[in-house]
């Protein structure tokens, strides 16, 4: 099944298309259209006569359990950055710094979150990854192998969250439940073809200039499908190599794995901790884990910005009834806390850039060999403690004292040797 070219992708910089264009119009037009959704709950709220509900519900939250809830949001955030960091830490020579990768799931997350299925996401963290002195190959592989890591690890916890609870859902809601058996489906059909495009770069590229010769045929213009083929031909190349390169560090792969399982649990636990924060403690964790992956296939496969509608559905669907009667203070604090919040927290994290003074595996070592040297060091004086005291022990058998003078270490006979010194009459 894998292709192994011998074609080497030659690293010269080259500049991405600034996420600045349209994905800024994207995210401003995005922006535009959850606020007014936002609104128009609002207006639901007060139309409906639920404000006095939601107000009392407000009231009773317990802060603590939503305090809990804050941070499992800001640990989902910090284990995005630590894959990042992996997958950089792989290229000795890689300029991306800590602060560039923040900047990176920063843009992720704001461009993610206001375009539809967060189809602005990738393009906005490739061309971070660029401004932080990657090529277009390397930039585009790193997130791509941050991409299908991520789709991994949502499709693993999405099958053992199914399987573990699906018959409870389809005897709470029936045949609705399927909705959320499509798009996993969905999401295991993305990954199956990522994995396609890493391992197979000559069949992706065949099949790619099969597309070109069609569109020429069309009536594309010539400078256009030239340049298409140029980045096919350099790109895919590039990306394969680099994914390749990834998956050979198996344990590190390995760890980026366990991480991202690690940070969509978080995700899938701030629900939960809601709940705890308007009293409802008798529900059971793993089920709404289970209800939270569920709401999150679903608004993920709504072609509307922030997933609106798929997420107000969802949320409805599979999580009011844990909720009761705090259902729509339980949304509005769910959705301020993993949509509303990141996005706007996000912003002024857009351009933050690395100093440069070294990469992160160059560092990764530096403190290796720092805290090596520190054991070393605490190895030697634990040796020289020992060493002095078998010296000292020494000394005392042999009666002697050992002391140290202005004029340096002497060793002069002890009281006790002198008292048992045999007397000149004997």
């Amino acid at each position: 099944m894998s292709d192994s070219p011998k074609h080497t992708a030659v690293k010269t910089q080259v500049d991405a298309a600034p996420a600045g264009g349209d994905d800024h119009k994207s995210a401003r037009r995005g922006a535009i259209f959850i606020g007014v959704a936002l609104l128009a709950f609002v207006v639901y709220l007060v139309v409906s006569g639920q404000v006095a509900e939601f107000w009392a519900a407000m009231q009773s939250v317990q802060v603590p359990w939503l305090v809990v809830a804050c941070i499992c949001m800001l640990l989902y955030l910090i284990f995005g950055i630590a894959a990042y960091a992996i997958a950089v830490w792989l290229d000795p020579e890689s300029p991306v710094g800590i602060r560039d990768l923040i900047s990176v799931e920063a843009s992720g997350i704001f461009f993610g979150n206001l375009t539809p299925m967060q189809m602005g996401s990738t393009p906005a963290q490739i061309y971070r990854l660029t401004k932080a002195g990657q090529n277009v190959g390397e930039a585009g592989a790193t997130q791509f192998t941050r991409f299908i890591v991520y789709q991994f690890g949502l499709v693993v916890w999405c099958a053992i969250l199914l399987i573990a609870r699906m018959p409870f859902f389809t005897e709470q809601y029936g045949d609705i439940t399927l909705i959320s058996v499509f798009s996993f489906g969905g999401h295991v059909c993305i990954l199956l073809l990522i994995f396609a495009i890493a391992l197979m770069p000559r069949m992706v590229i065949r099949v790619a200039h099969w597309l070109i010769s069609l569109l020429a045929r069309l009536g594309v213009a010539t400078e256009k499908v030239d340049g298409w083929r140029d980045f096919v031909d350099g790109e895919v190349y590039s990306f394969s190599e680099k994914f390749k390169l990834s998956a050979g560090h198996l344990s590190s792969m390995a760890l980026t794995v366990v991480i991202t399982m690690m940070q969509l649990g978080f995700f899938y636990l701030v629900p939960y901790f809601l709940m705890l924060a308007f009293g409802h403690h008798d529900v059971d964790f793993f089920s709404v884990m289970a209800a939270s992956a569920f709401v999150q296939l679903l608004s993920s496969a709504v072609p509307l910005p922030g997933g609106t509608g798929g997420a107000e559905g969802g949320f409805a669907l599979f999580l009011g009834h844990f909720y009761g009667s705090a259902a729509t203070a339980g949304y509005l604090l769910w959705r301020l806390i993993t949509f509303i919040a990141p996005t706007i927290l996000a912003a002024p994290l857009l351009g933050l850039k690395s100093a440069r003074n070294a990469s992160i595996h160059a560092r990764w070592d530096r403190f290796v060999g720092r805290l090596k040297g520190s054991k070393n060091n605490r190895g030697a004086s634990r040796a020289d403690a020992s060493q002095g005291e078998e010296s000292s022990e020494r000394h005392r058998r042999r009666g002697t004292t050992v002391r140290q003078t202005s004029d340096g270490i002497t060793v002069s006979p002890s009281k006790m040797a002198r008292r048992q010194k045999p007397s000149s009459k004997d």
